[in-house]
């Protein structure tokens, strides 16, 4: 008894090296996604570190073509605020918009609203169809991108015809103006639109990609004339960065929730988590529907079902339900043997007073060992359990 004890205390705790061994995949899983998110976080903050920036001098700043319209005489001028950019929208004044699709609808109209009719010349740099068609009405951009970046001007603008060959490509825009110039045509749509304004000598330009801004590709092709002429056809260049925490993106008195500013990309990265945790549940359960009982492989001695249940039973420190199932198998196994149904062994009302009537009146407190209240510790429950087993000698013997 004592090794059969022993092995099943053995069997039913799990070691250190068990819970390793089936925790290991799973921590694995962890630590990978952790080290992937680290390292993607880490690569995409080192490529859009100063990205589009005038005073950034890293491959995809814009500190070379800054420089280079400074010897020609344009002043370059960084604004992050919405009000700002406003306040600068003139004739004598350049207006680049480098993120237009950072803009909220209600800044994308103030900003149309203002340089509309300001007479300078107004840059949407990479303008997707969440902010072209508020700044530019009129102008739709394609879902495909064109494949490939440099592109023939094929159009009359002279910017673009002396320019020549330029990386331009990523979106490609249509427009229902008669009187735009549409230039760099990638599988035929335009992947840069100059739209002249309604009223005086201001007009639009609309850039499908960034690539002829990045100091690392300023010295392409006709990169650095294409940009020199765009941004330099008025004195002064105002670059626009547009900010999160411009307090302009809500509207007076309007509060955002925490939802509300985090980016789209972690709202979708987390649905793309829980559909993925749905699918492994999925696929690691292991039966679906009723139950099916089957035969058990091998065949499990009552002592260690026993055993096992009591472990149970002493680790929950229950017991009150251990002196309940104690006390109903003996009250099943006595009510036979004094004439009550097993259908009553259960009641008080019955089972005492024929219990009773078989001792012959004894003195012995029935009530109280067969139906009293839970021990308060191990030792009186042990008591109880020597008690019953007394009762039921003493019963079977008379």
């Amino acid at each position: 008894m004592t090794t059969g004890a022993t092995l099943s205390a053995a069997s039913a705790s799990p070691t250190a090296r068990r819970v390793w061994a089936r925790a290991r995949g799973t921590v694995l899983a962890v630590v990978l996604i952790l080290v992937a998110a680290v390292v993607i976080a880490a690569v995409r903050s080192q490529a859009r570190h100063g990205e589009l920036d005038p005073r950034s001098t890293d491959p995809r700043g814009s500190r070379a073509v800054a420089e280079l319209l400074a010897d020609r005489g344009v002043s370059t001028r960084v604004v992050t605020s919405l009000g700002a950019a406003r306040a600068a929208a003139g004739p004598d004044t350049t207006l680049l918009v480098a993120v237009p699709d950072l803009l909220t609808p209600r800044q994308q109209t103030r900003l149309h609203s203002a340089t509309a009719a300001s007479g300078g010349r107004t840059v949407l740099v990479a303008a997707g169809s969440w902010s072209v068609e508020r700044l530019a009405p009129g102008v739709t951009a394609d879902p495909a991108t064109s494949i490939g970046s440099a592109l023939e001007p094929d159009c009359a603008l002279p910017a673009a015809r002396r320019a020549g060959t330029a990386d331009t490509g990523g979106i490609r825009y249509t427009t229902t103006h008669l009187d735009a110039d549409s230039c760099y045509p990638g599988e035929r749509l335009a992947t840069l639109l100059r739209l002249p304004a309604a009223t005086g000598d201001g007009d639009t330009v609309v850039l499908g990609a960034p690539d002829i801004l990045f100091n690392d590709r300023l010295d392409d092709r006709g990169n650095a004339s294409l940009a020199l002429q765009l941004l330099g056809s008025r004195p002064h260049l105002v670059w626009y960065l547009p900010s999160l925490s411009d307090p302009s993106a809500t509207a007076p008195g309007e509060q955002k929730s925490f939802l509300d500013l985090l980016p789209s990309g972690w709202l979708w990265g987390t649905l793309q988590l829980f559909i993925a945790a749905a699918l492994a549940a999925f696929w690691r359960a292991r039966r679906f529907g009723p139950l099916v009982p089957e035969r058990l492989p091998v065949a499990i001695r009552a002592s260690e079902t026993v055993e096992g249940r009591a472990r149970l039973y002493r680790k929950a420190n229950a017991r009150d339900r251990a002196a309940n199932a104690l006390r109903a198998t003996t009250r099943t196994r006595l009510a036979p043997l004094v004439g009550v149904p097993v259908s009553r062994a259960q009641a008080p009302e019955t089972l005492l007073p024929a219990l009773s009537a078989h001792l012959h009146g004894a003195g012995r407190p029935l009530e109280t060992l067969l139906f009293g209240p839970p021990p308060g510790d191990d030792a009186a429950l042990i008591a109880l359990t020597d008690q019953l087993d007394a009762l039921e000698r003493e019963v079977r013997r008379s």
